[in-house]
């Protein structure tokens, strides 16, 4: 996966090259802890520079079997690229759809591997998806061309994130796991080995209150871990070896021979090997994207484009839908004539309007009348007008809403409910009473034992 120059560079470097600590260069946007992630905008390709593709490939692709997988059968000696894919893959937070397309293709659990170190050691923040159909304005999108050559959904930065945080040793499951690089220490002195898993070691070298204490243990200032995955004048090799080199030193036991060390790092325990300065041209020549990964960056961004106006799009259709949408028609006061506090509103709008009945006020009788007259009209004349209808027919052009609004409308709540003359009230009590029949009858049926 690498470029043929990328192959080179891995033979052998100067012998005349050496590194001194005032020739680090550092760029500026990158001095603040604050600005570690990578920034660009919405639908910005992320170039090989920016995650540093050829150091991922010098890691990813070192073939030393010196750490130990637990979580295999055996606890075989494996290299950093299936500990670290093994770590992912056994995660409790690992969707099945994300494990059955890493055992499929192993072309796509490496480029996953890749991206999710990235974010292990804080370059990528959680702000950042990578798939262009993504709507939450939470997040950007971004595509990777350099780590997406294996059509595989690499998800978003949280839900990598979270498989990362649940990438724990069985035992770490209910105590925690270590927090320290102190305490990783003490364990690997104790002889549990290994101490804990390689995501949670590089989640706690990569914590910004133990970057003094390993500066001060391990390099030379002033280098940092996290300068590491920074673009810096020192060669992408001799930093994915210093990276390789940390790993086995913390879950190794002490005093176990190192396999990444140099004739610096045995000369001077405990520092990590020489890091080998670059000038400018050779650090240009380092992370090249080729022209298929530009192109194929451009299509996605203008794919992205395409999507963004056409969700913009829908939604300015919906909001005009709804602002066109028939509005419930307009009310006007009705009171009726003898003022009791059972009075209510009425609408002024004819019955046979949009197809359904209309509620219509409920008048005062005179109390020696016995009922009133349902489904009654309001005309200008304030004369009542009797409409009446069969109770399937009415029941019939009920909806639930008109209903509701019905029944506050001609019901009195101070009104005994015996005495209660709307045809839709008495509807329904006379169809659970008859249904409650029914059903009592039918249980009184069934034969006794005796």
């Amino acid at each position: 996966m690498a470029s043929s120059s990328s192959a080179d560079r891995a033979q052998q470097h100067p012998a005349g090259s050496s590194w001194h600590p005032q020739q680090v260069n550092t760029p500026p946007q990158y001095l603040g802890r604050k600005t570690l992630p990578i920034k660009r905008a919405d639908a910005e390709p992320l170039t090989r520079e920016d995650i540093q593709y050829d150091l991922l490939y010098f890691i990813f692709a070192d073939p030393t079997q010196a750490f130990i997988d637990s979580m295999a059968p055996g606890q075989p000696l494996v290299n950093f690229c299936d500990l670290y894919v093994n770590a992912l893959f056994n995660s409790s937070k690992c969707s099945k759809v994300l494990k059955d397309k890493m055992v499929d293709t192993p072309e796509f659990a490496i480029e996953f591997a890749k991206i999710a170190l990235l974010t292990n050691v804080g370059r990528i923040n959680t702000t950042m998806a990578f798939f262009p159909e993504m709507k939450t304005a939470l997040r950007s999108y971004h595509p990777v061309p350099s780590l997406q050559k294996s059509d595989g959904n690499l998800q978003d930065a949280p839900r990598i994130k979270n498989c990362l945080k649940a990438a724990l040793l069985p035992q770490e499951m209910k105590g925690g796991p270590p927090t320290t690089p102190q305490e990783i220490r003490e364990k690997t002195r104790g002889g549990l080995l290994p101490p804990t898993s390689v995501v949670n070691l590089i989640f706690v070298l990569s914590n910004a209150s133990h970057a003094l204490h390993l500066a001060a243990t391990h390099f030379e200032p002033p280098v940092e871990f996290l300068d590491l995955f920074l673009p810096i004048n020192i060669s992408s090799a001799s930093r994915a070896q210093v990276f390789l080199w940390l790993v086995f030193h913390y879950l190794s036991a002490p005093g176990a021979e190192n396999p990444f060390d140099d004739d610096y790092s045995r000369e001077h325990p405990g520092k990590v090997p020489r890091m080998v300065s670059i000038s400018r041209e050779e650090q240009l020549r380092e992370n090249q994207d080729p022209s298929e990964e530009i192109d194929w960056g451009k299509k996605m961004s203008q794919q992205r484009s395409k999507f963004l106006k056409e969700l913009v799009d829908e939604m300015e259709a919906e909001k005009r839908r709804k602002k066109n949408a028939q509005m419930v028609p307009p009310v006007s006061v009705a009171f009726s004539q003898s003022g009791s506090r059972g009075s209510s509103y009425g609408h002024e709008v004819p019955p046979q309007a949009h197809g359904v009945q209309q509620p219509t006020p409920r008048h005062a009788q005179p109390a020696q009348t016995a009922g009133r007259c349902p489904h009654s009209v309001v005309h200008n004349t304030g004369k009542l007008t009797a409409k009446p209808q069969s109770k399937a027919e009415t029941k019939s052009r009920r909806q639930i809403v008109q209903y509701a609004w019905h029944v506050v409308n001609t019901t009195d709540p101070l009104e005994d409910s015996d005495t209660e003359a709307d045809e839709h009230v008495r509807l329904d009590y006379s169809e659970d009473a008859v249904r409650a029949q029914a059903n009592y009858q039918f249980i009184y049926s069934l034969p006794r034992r005796r």
